[in-house]
């Protein structure tokens, strides 16, 4: 087992990404006409993957690096009408698209970042999308519609004219630095940003276009565990990392890039080349700007917490399988990733642990795996489920609390479980995570070694569980809210 200090060490150091990312922003619009359109792929604000798989990096950097250059920048969000049409919900927060570009220009303007406007693309008269618009203007938000080109991408002569490009809004920009970002995928941004540079063009404006893409990172191994964890984050998209061919013809260096951006590059020249007369850029890895490679400051750090992410990975696909959410092929990929670094679910140390304790009880079990390597166990009882009850023996752990002590005693669990199955209708007695913390906030008023138990919960943040069943949606979003990081046994 790892000793406490190698367990706490980071990995990456996120002022230096800070300093130096603003920084090659800030020459790339010195490249073009004082005028750049960043498109921004992944997630602009609370980034999780990057804050697992480089431990050290915030959730909220590129946010934070954006603040530093917040005078310069203006935000375009942009969002599909088919996405709208649709209600395609955003997986990791469980909200709708056009809920999530409320919550993002929220964030933003509450971090004195400008947001210019609001991009609708593939717009082909949706009558949601319509709605979706009145709502924005209402609030004050300008708004602008891209429609839909035939032959889109291929028909360079099509969409590079009055019928294709020039058939879109204009958006209206007043700085220098336009960040192009959206609630998820396939939203349009590069679409956006080249039907910018198109209008910027015809204005006698020659404007820049770059892309910041976290991952995978340019100038670490094809098959670094780092870049293995973006693959396995993108087993549903069908994205490969490769190798960036033309990088390597122009220059003779080995660059990291993934097939999309790798396809669409010919593509993206030819526009270039229609719009401008040339290319600015030799190869995708010249489109970015992304400097996270270079504020690696221990590899070792990195490499094992991605291993940890992709056995995650592994765990949460299994469980979208057997809830109909996700295929077997998905899986079967991240199996080869786990080949190719030479781990197994095994090297999780909860997993072992609950695997162990449920076949002990033959109940549901969950264990922990604290941030200084201790484990911790819960079981099933009348009470509280395997949950709830790793929940009080992790707390009692930290706040060194005997495990025979009771926290929160029979009397007061009772009425609770009564209100649950009299009045609620549960079929379930025991008490769920979040009812057992109430329960322990209640009884801390008057239990000193209950108010102990309940301080510890911000230590449970970067805290492993696996439970061997599936758990209730209400768990799992308690562990989300905690900070712990949940895998489950599909069943």
């Amino acid at each position: 087992m790892r000793q406490k200090e190698e367990i706490m060490r980071k990995g990456f150091d996120n002022e230096k990404y800070l300093k130096m990312q603003s920084e090659h922003i800030r020459e790339r619009i010195g490249q073009f006409d004082n005028k750049l359109y960043l498109e921004f792929g992944g997630k602009l604000y609370d980034d999780h993957h990057a804050s697992r798989v480089l431990p050290g990096f915030e959730p909220d950097s590129k946010l934070r690096m954006l603040m530093q250059l917040k005078e310069q920048v203006e935000i375009v969000i942009v969002i599909s009408a088919e996405d709208i049409e649709k209600n395609k919900i955003r997986g990791d927060l469980g909200i709708t698209y056009d809920s999530d570009l409320l919550r993002l220009k929220g964030i933003f303007e509450s971090k004195e970042l400008y947001v210019g406007s609001v991009c609708i693309t593939h717009f082909a008269g949706q009558y949601s999308a319509q709605m979706f618009q009145s709502r924005l203007e209402k609030m004050g938000v300008k708004v602008y519609r891209h429609y839909m080109i035939p032959g889109y991408p291929n028909n360079i002569p099509l969409i590079v004219s009055e019928e294709g490009y020039g058939h879109n809004e204009y958006i209206e920009t007043s700085r220098p630095l336009v960040v192009v970002t959206a609630p998820g995928p396939g939203s349009g941004k590069m679409a956006t940003c080249l039907s910018q540079l198109y209008h910027e063009h015809r204005r006698g404006v020659r404007a820049g276009y770059a892309k910041f893409e976290t991952f995978p990172i340019w100038n670490l191994p094809l098959s670094h565990p780092v870049n293995l964890a973006y693959e396995a984050a993108t087993a549903d998209l069908n994205d490969v990392n490769m190798i960036d061919p033309y990088h390597l013809d122009a220059y003779g260096e080995t660059t990291v890039n993934y097939n999309r951006d790798v396809e669409i590059f010919p593509v993206l020249r030819a526009i270039f080349e229609r719009i401008y007369g040339e290319c600015p850029y030799q190869s995708p890895t010249d489109m970015g700007v992304n400097m996270a490679g270079k504020c690696i400051v221990d590899d070792e750090a990195c490499r094992e917490a991605s291993g940890q992410e992709i056995i995650r990975r592994y765990y949460h696909t299994l469980v979208s399988i057997a809830r109909g959410k996700a295929t077997e092929e998905e899986a079967y990929k991240i199996e080869l990733l786990m080949n190719k670094m030479g781990i197994t679910a095994q090297d999780r140390q909860a997993v072992p642990a609950a695997m162990r304790r449920a076949e002990e009880t033959g109940h549901t079990a969950a264990a922990m795996e604290l941030t200084d390597g201790r484990v911790i166990t819960g079981k099933t009882s009348e009470l509280l489920g395997a949950c709830s009850a790793l929940l009080v023996n992790a707390l009692k752990e930290l706040a060194g609390i005997g495990h025979e002590v009771l926290l929160i005693t029979p009397n007061v669990i009772r009425p609770i479980q009564k209100l649950k199955v009299d009045y609620l209708g549960s079929k379930n007695p025991r008490l769920h995570m979040e009812e057992v913390l109430i329960a322990l906030s209640a009884s801390s008023e008057s239990n000193e070694l209950a108010d102990l138990a309940l301080r510890q919960l911000p230590r449970l943040r970067g805290s492993q569980v696996h439970t061997s069943r599936m758990l209730s949606a209400a768990d799992e979003k308690t562990f989300q809210r905690l900070g712990i990081m949940l895998t489950s046994e599909p069943r």
